[in-house]
């Protein structure tokens, strides 16, 4: 299971974050990068966001007016089949190794994206299973998914990232 990094993104607080060609993953998240509500976002479980770019483009195809980026990812992936990540699998990227701690649950800082009447994003990329934890949804993984940074390291945009291991 592998894919490819096809942005770094980063902010100084909230969406959408913005394209650098390399960064260094910290325990505490990416070099440079800042989140605007600290007890929602970030710290050591948090500390990393991944989408998909495939998923981005869907979304993109239905009326959302978002981008690589926009769901406020630190790492936009393509060619990882988001729905089959699940919390534990670890990660190399880069220099560095990740660990998938949860689905993101979307937040309102995602609002910015619902321009159109009845598309609402959060509802698009989580439903009602995904929120009970049921990795057949749909959707499963279209929100994001967490990490925690294992071991520090340099990343930059078209490194693979790489199943490793399935945590005990």
């Amino acid at each position: 299971m592998q894919g490819v990094v096809r942005q770094i993104n980063i902010s100084k607080g909230g969406v959408p974050k913005f394209p650098v060609a390399e960064a260094w993953v910290t325990p505490l998240g990416i070099e440079g990068d800042v989140q605007a509500d600290r007890v929602h976002h970030g710290g050591p479980r948090r500390a990393v966001l991944l989408a998909s770019l495939e998923d981005i483009e869907i979304l993109r195809g239905e009326g959302f007016p978002i981008e690589a980026g926009s769901l406020g990812e630190n790492l936009t992936i393509g060619g990882l089949d988001f729905r089959q990540l699940r919390a534990g699998q670890r990660f190399y990227v880069g220099g560095a190794l990740i660990e998938l701690t949860k689905p993101r649950t979307p937040c309102s800082k995602l609002d910015v994206y619902n321009s159109a009447p009845g598309l609402q994003i959060q509802e698009r990329i989580f439903d009602e299973r995904a929120r009970a934890g049921d990795p057949t949804s749909p959707v499963w993984g279209m929100a994001g998914f967490y990490a925690a940074v294992v071991r520090a390291g340099p990343i930059a945009t078209g490194v693979t990232i790489a199943l490793a291991d399935q945590a005990v």
